[in-house]
C-alpha cells in the first residue's frame, strides 16, 4: 500500500454518516469522498466532482435566495451531499459562498485583463469603445452558458447584499481590472477628471449588471423588438450607450 502524504494527513477527513440506507426512490447522500477505481487508463470508475458539483448547486440557490436566505441545508439537499461534506470542503457557509463567487469573478476579470494587454499590444491606443468592449466581454461571453447566466444573477445580487460580505468579495475579484480599465479610460478620454472616469465606470457597471442578468424586464416591455438572448444585439446595445456616456462632455 503507498504512503499517504503529510499534506493530505494535516486535514483529515471527517467522519461523515453514511446514508447507504437512502429511501426508496431518492439518491443517497454521499459523506466521505468515494474511493476512486481505475478499470484501465482514462478518468476513475464511478467518480464526479463533488466539490465541484456543491458549488454549482450553491451557486443557484445563493442566486435564487441571496446569501441570508440560502441555507447549507438547502445546499445539501440540492447537491445530495451531507453537510458535513459541505463543512469539510469549505468550512461555513461564508467559505462556500466565497468560493463560489471567486470561481467566476477571478475568471471574468483575467478574461478582462488579457484583453486590455491585447489592445496595448496592438501598438496604437486604444479607442474607447475598444476598451469598452473589452471590460464588457467576458461577462457576455460567459452569460452564453446556463451557469453562467446563474452567475450574473448572483452578480447582480451580491450589490444587495451587506457590506461585511460584497465589499470583500468585489473587491477580491474585480478591484485590479477596475483599476487597470480606468487608468485606460482616463488615457483615451484626457477632458475627463479622475472623478468623472470613476462615476462613468460605475454607471458602465450598472448598466451591465442589470442588462446581463436576465430580469425579463426588457421582453415584457418590448415583446417581439428586443431579444436579450442575443448576444450581438446585447453587446451592439450597451457598447454604443456605454461609449457615448464615456465620450460625453466633462460635467
Amino acid at each position: 500500500m503507498k504512503s499517504v502524504s503529510s499534506q493530505s494527513k494535516a486535514a483529515p477527513e471527517p467522519e461523515v454518516a453514511s446514508t447507504e440506507t437512502a429511501p426508496p426512490g431518492t439518491a443517497p447522500k454521499r459523506g466521505r469522498p468515494a474511493q476512486r477505481r481505475r478499470a484501465g487508463p482514462g478518468r476513475p470508475e464511478g467518480v464526479s466532482n463533488v466539490r465541484d458539483e456543491i458549488l454549482d448547486a450553491a451557486e443557484i440557490e445563493f442566486a435564487n435566495l441571496g446569501y441570508a436566505g440560502t441555507s447549507l441545508r438547502n445546499v445539501a439537499e440540492a447537491a445530495q451531499v451531507t453537510q458535513a461534506l459541505i463543512n469539510y470542503y469549505f468550512g461555513s457557509k461564508y467559505g462556500l459562498f466565497e468560493e463560489v463567487f471567486l470561481r467566476r469573478g477571478r475568471q471574468i476579470a483575467d478574461d478582462r485583463m488579457q484583453r486590455l494587454e491585447e489592445l496595448r499590444r496592438s501598438g496604437k491606443p486604444p479607442a474607447v469603445a475598444d476598451i469598452v468592449r473589452a471590460f464588457l466581454m467576458p461577462a457576455l461571453s460567459m452569460r452564453s452558458t446556463a451557469a453562467g447566466r446563474t452567475f450574473m444573477r448572483l452578480q447582480a445580487r451580491l450589490h444587495t447584499e451587506p457590506p461585511e460580505i460584497s465589499y470583500k468579495l468585489r473587491n477580491e475579484a474585480y478591484e485590479t481590472s477596475t483599476r487597470l480599465f480606468a487608468e485606460a479610460l482616463r488615457d483615451a478620454l484626457p477632458h475627463l477628471s479622475e472623478k468623472d472616469v470613476y462615476w462613468r465606470m460605475t454607471l458602465m457597471i450598472g448598466a451591465y449588471l442589470y442588462a446581463f442578468s436576465d430580469t425579463h424586464r426588457l421582453e415584457e416591455m418590448a415583446p417581439g423588438i428586443v431579444n436579450p438572448d442575443d448576444p450581438e444585439e446585447i453587446l451592439k446595445a450597451i457598447t454604443s450607450f456605454v461609449t457615448a456616456g464615456m465620450l460625453a462632455p466633462a460635467p
